[in-house]
């Protein structure tokens, strides 16, 4: 089986990871601002799976974790997760923050814990994700990385 490479995102991958958060039931809204920001799984050439952040004053979203159907319980979102939180600790960003309506239980394996709405700073949410893509049922979810 083909080895998948995860490396950062080109413009060319846009509708690629487009398609797979539409396929996900994921939003897209914001994403484009941060599009620099993201990452994708790779095989044979083909976008597989993405992940991104949204980079902000006092913390990054962590957003648009998708794999595509034939490689969900691979291992590939675990491996995602991780190289975006490697991104965020390399950019010095003192936590991540996410949204979740299907995956609160996929992410306390990496050390994020549910908190809420008013625990996060500020700039984090004044995403377009907290200001309107997720409903305001979506879980929120922290995980610290300063020292």
């Amino acid at each position: 089986m083909p080895v998948i490479d995860i490396e950062d995102a080109t413009p060319a991958d846009r509708e690629a990871v487009l398609a797979l958060l539409a396929d996900a039931g994921l939003p897209a809204a914001g994403l484009e601002q941060h599009f620099a920001n993201a990452i994708v799984a790779r095989r044979d050439g083909a976008v597989v799976g993405s992940a991104a952040l949204e980079v902000y004053s006092h913390g990054a979203l962590l957003r648009s974790v998708a794999v595509a159907a034939a490689e969900r319980g691979t291992g590939l979102g675990v491996r995602l997760t991780e190289a975006a939180i490697a991104r965020a600790r390399a950019r010095h960003v003192p936590a991540l923050y996410l949204l979740t309506t299907t995956a609160d239980r996929f992410f306390p394996r990496f050390g994020f814990t549910t908190i809420t709405r008013e625990d996060v700073p500020d700039s984090v949410k004044s995403s377009v994700e907290f200001r309107s893509a997720c409903p305001a049922s979506a879980v929120v979810m922290r995980k610290p990385l300063a020292d």
